[in-house]
């Protein structure tokens, strides 16, 4: 899974959310900038693990939502980075860079206390079962969206349904958008278990994976769900006392690879 009156101006950008002014200007849904591979991590081909010993890139798919910022609130708490793989117009909250609604704040809070952002399409499609041209769309609607936002879109994704197959042709495409393809090796399966009743299975499948490994030799790249209650009152908490107690250090996918902060994002 993985308003108020405004001009006509402002009324019409509203219509069009992912087009909206910023203080770059307006940006249109056929981004053009150009793609010059930055750093050292490899791009259009599918990345699961973690390279730095010692460190764990706790990562959120499909938000931000109404509980992203009980997560950010905890990551502060305990001094953590996690990445978040923005999902830009899903489940029904609206464009997250509507003015309309309450995302954009979200997301800058995110990127000012030091987490990584990254993208998880617009509308939370197949990649793999779609056309190029609307894969390709899906990448660019959330790219201007971010940079919308922050003034800058991400070099790095995960593609809903951890779809994205060679054959589909939409490896090609990551490539050739410049981006690095994320997946992960400690699945928490939150998105399975949502009630108070389940989520001790989530709490599980994590601590199964890190209690009792040495950190000098081990790292972990770990999925989770923002849009979940459960995932933010319980499993969250949960993950990062279990990360400090066995030594480890709570990281950025960035991070997790050794990639500088320079090289997660286009302007």
């Amino acid at each position: 899974m993985h308003f108020p009156k405004v001009s006509t101006a402002v009324g019409l950008l509203a219509l069009l959310p992912a087009t909206i002014a910023s203080p770059l200007g307006l940006f249109h849904r056929d981004s053009s900038t150009g793609r010059p591979k930055l750093g050292n991590i490899p791009y259009g081909v599918d990345i699961n693990h973690c390279t730095v010993p010692g460190t764990i890139a706790l990562t959120y798919d499909d938000g931000p939502y109404i509980y992203t910022s009980e997560i950010l609130d905890l990551l502060k708490e305990f001094d953590a980075k996690a990445t978040f793989f923005v999902t830009g117009n899903n489940i029904g909250k609206g464009a997250i860079d509507s003015p309309s609604q309450p995302w954009a704040g979200v997301i800058k809070r995110m990127e000012s206390e030091g987490h990584q952002i990254a993208s998880h399409t617009w509308t939370h499609q197949d990649l793999s079962a779609i056309s190029e041209s609307a894969r390709k769309d899906e990448m660019y609607n959330n790219e201007n969206a971010i940079r919308n936002i922050i003034g800058k879109f991400p070099t790095y994704m995960r593609p809903p349904y951890s779809s994205c197959t060679a054959n589909s042709g939409c490896v090609r495409t990551m490539e050739e958008l410049g981006y690095h393809i994320i997946y992960f090796d400690l699945d928490t399966d939150d998105y399975n278990n949502v009630t108070p009743e389940l989520i001790p299975n989530a709490k599980s499948n994590f601590a199964r994976a890190v209690d009792g490994t040495p950190a000098a030799q081990n790292d972990f790249l770990a999925i989770a769900h923002d849009i979940h209650e459960q995932t933010a009152r319980s499993l969250t908490r949960f993950m990062l006392e279990t990360i400090k107690k066995n030594g480890y250090k709570a990281v950025t996918v960035g991070e997790c690879f050794g990639d500088s902060k320079d090289n997660w994002y286009r302007s």
